[in-house]
């Protein structure tokens, strides 16, 4: 784990809302959502498929539009910014996204998909510059030399992903959205691609924002953790912490389902039973009531606020101190 290099935060999201019009209401992907990162640290944001973390992601990007909220990145609000100089800032905002095979085109060798940033934002003045700056970038990814001029479809999943991780330093960034970039790579492979992201956090000083779906991944890589449900962030700890003891339901239920090495009939995982609720136009009360044990009229009725349940951490459970 890396431990972020300064006290300032690099990024601040604040009341962050998209929503998505549909026939039926407003879908609410990402809905009232805060945080802050921390500069050279990596804030780890997990939970199901739907609950709105790659579209936070990509939101803070401005790769999709914002509803609401603001974004400040180095103290720059990037929701006022125009196209012009939302391009300047992007060059320090990268992505790596989680399919490296449909996320590079394969027309284009590796070396001219590592090639296109720096061509594109005019960062070289030459042929000869630009293959130089594109080998520096192969060799800090660990790809061979001999791979300069082979195309996505010759490569297998590892050595693609790297090929990402590439292009998205090629402008030096010093903040990236990393969209679950291992979670299609087998479990040996996702191990180098985790460890190749540190060495290069440390290296460069990156700030990451990790979006997975996997806690196992979630923990070896976060100092800070948000869990996110139908668009909300129901508690955000210490990634060490959280781990320890939960507050809310959701994030037990999520942290017990890592799989164990357990003797027969020893299993300690938390099934979650009831219907997801609807993220359009949703209801009042707990987002997660409808599935919670622990659910009591309140939560039927008014959306817990997120509230401190100790140094650095808060839960949006009205029962957070009693489970």
């Amino acid at each position: 784990m890396h431990e972020p290099s300064g006290a300032a935060p690099i990024l601040q999201v604040k009341n962050l809302k998209k929503y998505f019009q549909t026939p039926r209401g407003n879908l609410h992907a990402v809905d009232d959502v805060s945080f802050e990162i921390q500069e050279g640290g990596t804030l780890g944001v997990v939970g199901e498929s739907g609950c709105g973390k790659t579209t936070t992601g990509r939101a803070i990007l401005r790769l999709i539009e914002p509803t609401g909220g603001s974004i400040l990145f180095d103290g720059m609000d990037i929701i006022s910014l125009d196209k012009h100089r939302l391009r300047m800032v992007r060059e320090k905002m990268q992505i790596i996204f989680q399919d490296p095979y449909s996320s590079l085109d394969p027309r284009m060798t590796v070396s001219g998909i590592i090639a296109e940033p720096l061509i594109i934002h005019r960062r070289v003045s030459g042929k000869k510059e630009l293959a130089k700056r594109v080998q520096k970038l192969m060799e800090m990814v660990e790809l061979e030399d001999r791979l300069y001029s082979a195309y996505p479809h010759e490569l297998d999943g590892g050595r693609r992903q790297r090929i990402g991780i590439a292009r998205a330093l090629a402008l030096e960034p010093k903040f990236i959205v990393c969209d679950e970039p291992v979670s299609s790579l087998d479990v040996s492979v996702q191990a180098q691609i985790l460890n190749l992201m540190q060495d290069l956090q440390d290296q460069l000083n990156l700030t990451y924002m990790f979006v997975t779906h996997d806690m196992a991944v979630v923990k070896h890589i976060s100092d800070e953790i948000v869990v996110m449900y139908l668009g909300q962030i129901i508690e955000k700890a210490p990634a060490k912490e959280l781990f320890g003891h939960q507050y809310h339901p959701y994030s037990r239920a999520l942290i017990s389902a890592i799989p164990k090495i357990e003797s027969a009939g020893s299993d300690t995982s938390t099934v979650l039973r009831g219907e997801i609720g609807s993220p359009i136009e949703p209801k009042p009360g707990c987002r997660f009531a409808p599935r919670c044990e622990y659910c009591i009229d309140k939560c039927l009725s008014e959306n817990p606020p997120s509230k401190a349940v100790g140094p650095e951490r808060y839960a949006a459970c009205w029962r957070a101190e009693e489970i």
